[in-house]
């Protein structure tokens, strides 16, 4: 059938013809998804270092408004992604840190992997979570690369050093754990 895609045709084929091979196309990059997701794992960067300078890009956050890390200021950045279930486990704490922190001056900014801004949206509104979070688009993912693992935790803080890097899922006294990070 898909040779028959690449015969020669009359105009009025044409569409039924560009459906086709939309359509397969389709199925072969929903093949090839894991593949690829898999290849760029292998190559991500590893855990940023304590002590290491971690910039951070501007990013618009998933209900519109810009975000600007302040390099003097201790940040929580939490990859994660709605179908993973080690986040799934680890989010609740992530949401009690933020509620409990942020107050106090810890900024947080989650950092969705999932396939579509609307899915990590719908995600976040299902579960009641209020901790700020963003899409990570091609441009955010080139100039800050996810390093290897899921769920990420960078803990960053004065002059934009790394306080604390964890990859994996964190149990909630590790969590709790990094309101340490914010004096007063």
């Amino acid at each position: 059938m898909l040779l028959d895609l690449l015969q020669p045709c009359t105009p009025a084929d044409m569409s039924t013809r560009r459906q086709a091979l939309a359509y397969a196309s389709a199925l072969g990059a929903t093949a090839l998804a894991p593949r690829i997701a898999a290849a760029s794992e292998v190559n991500a960067p590893p855990l940023p270092a304590v002590g290491e300078v971690f910039a951070v890009p501007n990013i618009k956050r998933l209900d519109g408004t810009p975000f600007t890390a302040d390099p003097n200021q201790v940040l929580v950045l939490y990859w994660w992604a709605s179908t993973c279930p080690f986040c799934a486990l680890q989010s609740p704490e992530m949401d009690k840190l933020y509620r409990a922190m942020a107050p106090k001056g810890m900024a947080f900014l989650g950092l969705s992997i999932d396939k579509t801004p609307q899915r990590a949206q719908d995600y976040l509104k299902l579960k009641g979570y209020v901790w700020p979070s963003a899409w990570v688009t091609p441009e955010f993912a080139q100039a800050r690369p996810k390093p290897q693992g899921l769920p990420i935790t960078v803990v960053r803080g004065a002059n934009a050093r790394v306080l604390q890097a964890e990859r994996g899922q964190l149990f909630p006294e590790d969590v709790a754990e990094m309101a340490r990070w914010v004096k007063g």
